[in-house]
């Protein structure tokens, strides 16, 4: 399958790599496209004899594959690859983002304090890569929730392209809604708020025509709500299967409130680079679509 970009999984054996593991493997099956399951290891006491290390090393190893053979085991892939390697796992994931489909990554639990704690490795990933990276939340495996919520599109007047195509194309490979956000402020004179928030959410709706055409089996709903985006996207997000936001726009910063949802999210969250387009559809024609405002 050369030339296919593949969805990459950062694997520790840890609980919480576990849970990202399972939905990296789903992800890669839904898609049709191969598997790579990574494992990072150091030897981290100083000077030390080469048998020392390649004792390490073997012991990553069996880590490593315990993953790729868990994936193998709860999946139908034709493919499953495995990549060991010796250095920071954040850097090494942010260069295979420059070939990947997708990158997925781990973090903390669900609790109230380990919620606000975002990991080292999927914040630093999340604001560098070159393609869209999930960060999935809480430890695992767990048993699939019988509930299955919308995909949730996190919108703003300045949301890039590819944010709204990969939020459709996982919509439409999980056969999931689409629900489309976006937070604002009504204006002070306005009498009717429930007629300027059906105006607002028209308006949603248009900028998601091409997509809609694009994706026909995918259920679109739009929300305008009068509220700070950080508020808004941590409420949906507890009922939702994943978030959707853009991702850092200069020198490896994300914004406020990619960082917000990512901290504080109760689901998974994608954050799409701008400017990433899909290697693997031709866009849909967007000349004349009017912004948000």
């Amino acid at each position: 399958m050369s030339g296919v970009r593949e969805v990459v999984v950062g694997y520790d054996g840890s609980d919480f790599s576990m849970r990202a593991l399972e939905w990296a493997t789903d992800e890669a099956e839904l898609g049709g496209v191969p598997l790579k399951v990574i494992h990072t290891w150091r030897w981290p006491y100083g000077e030390a004899d080469e048998a020392a290390r390649l004792h390490l090393r073997g012991a990553a190893g069996h880590v490593l594959y315990h993953g790729a053979d868990c994936a193998r085991a709860c999946s139908t892939l034709r493919e499953v690859t495995t990549e060991l390697y010796e250095g920071s796992a954040a850097e090494r994931l942010v260069e295979l983002s420059e070939r990947a489909a997708l990158i997925v990554v781990g973090s903390r639990g669900m609790g109230t304090l380990a919620r606000t704690v975002l990991g080292s490795v999927a914040g630093h990933v999340a604001a560098r890569a070159g393609c869209p990276v999930v960060v999935v939340r809480g430890a695992g495996p767990v048993p699939a929730s019988r509930k299955r919520g919308a995909v949730v599109l996190g919108m703003s007047g300045d949301t890039s392209d590819g944010v709204i195509e990969f939020a459709f194309r996982e919509a439409d490979i999980r056969r999931l809604e689409l629900t489309a956000v976006h937070a604002g402020r009504l204006q002070p004179l306005v009498h009717d708020t429930r007629v300027a928030m059906n105006a607002a959410e028209d308006g949603m709706l248009e900028r998601l025509g091409p997509w809609r055409v694009a994706y026909p089996g995918v259920a679109v709903r739009a929300c305008f709500a009068a509220t700070s985006a950080k508020d808004l996207l941590e409420d949906v997000s507890r009922e939702a299967s994943l978030v959707v936001v853009g991702g850092a726009r200069d020198h490896g910063r994300l914004g406020s409130t990619s960082r917000a949802v990512l901290r504080h999210g109760f689901c998974p969250v994608a954050v799409v680079p701008a400017g990433w387009r899909s290697p693997s559809r031709n866009e849909p024609v967007l000349s004349g679509v009017r912004h948000l405002r």
